[in-house]
């Protein structure tokens, strides 16, 4: 018995050697090279590089299109969910399973489907052209793909939770006579908190990295539709290495920033 419990306490200890070298390898490494690169160039020389007009067009947009993505993709996650769990209608399975659609395509496919839509000969950007409003290499063709990218996040964290909750504190608010929208944010909300907030911070992470889909649509005009990672990636094709790095570490720490504070904020939670 002695023998069996120190080779499973050995098998342990591989597996754990193995899931930290596994993490290494394919995080761990790649931050500390990017940190390695940066710490060859001067401090004035990352700052000049990161404040120039470019640059600043570029992030400003990400955060504008970042801001539109969760705003809306977080109403109607939580709208797709509770649609899912309370109504019972034909084709609710399709649907649900439609919702992991934008998980399989490739976001470079999931481009070319907008470009197909939305473009100046697509079936609906043609009319929106005469119009005289554009979609496709401008700013509302990058919001939309972007959109369509993490479009599953909220829905797919909130509807285990609200499954597990129930109906049943809803159905006794409205009993009591609260009204829908009195019921949403005092019943609704409470119980499903932390699938939003892990679902808004995917989002936001996918949103401020989303490059394939967002390059077939934008045209990474300089000034006019170049994302964060279109500006690092024409900075990178432009031997420019100091502004590449540069970004991409501002990407990096802001993604893992908002990614530490709410597993900190969630095993506090825990713990009270």
């Amino acid at each position: 018995m002695l023998t069996l419990h120190k080779k499973q306490g050995l098998g342990q200890w591989i597996l754990i050697m193995v899931a930290i070298a596994w993490f290494a390898v394919l995080i761990l490494v790649p931050v500390g090279g990017l940190i390695q690169k940066l710490l060859g160039f001067r401090f004035a020389t990352i700052l000049e590089a990161l404040l120039t007009e470019s640059a600043g067009h570029a992030f400003v947009l990400t955060a504008k299109v970042t801001i539109i993505t969760v705003l809306v993709n977080t109403l109607m996650g939580i709208l797709i969910a509770k649609v899912i769990v309370s109504q019972h209608f034909k084709g609710k399975l399709f649907i649900e399973g439609l919702i992991d659609l934008p998980f399989a395509v490739s976001p470079v496919v999931a481009g070319f489907m907008i470009v197909i839509l939305f473009g100046p000969y697509g079936w609906v950007g043609s009319g929106l052209e005469e119009l005289g409003l554009k979609v496709v290499y401008s700013v509302p063709g990058i919001v939309i793909v972007t959109i369509f990218v993490t479009l599953p996040f909220v829905a797919k964290e909130v509807l285990p939770i609200y499954r597990q909750v129930g109906l049943q504190g809803e159905e006794a608010a409205m009993v009591l006579g609260a009204s829908q929208w009195q019921t949403f944010w005092w019943v609704t909300l409470p119980s499903i908190k932390w699938g939003v907030i892990y679902g808004v911070t995917l989002v936001t992470a996918r949103s401020l990295g989303e490059f394939g889909a967002v390059l077939v649509v934008s045209g990474s005009i300089i000034n006019k539709t170049q994302t964060a990672t279109l500006f690092i990636h024409q900075e990178f094709t432009d031997f420019n290495y100091t502004a590449a790095f540069s970004a991409s570490m501002v990407i990096a720490v802001i993604a893992f920033a908002i990614l530490i504070g709410i597993e900190m904020s969630a095993k506090r939670k825990r713990n009270i």
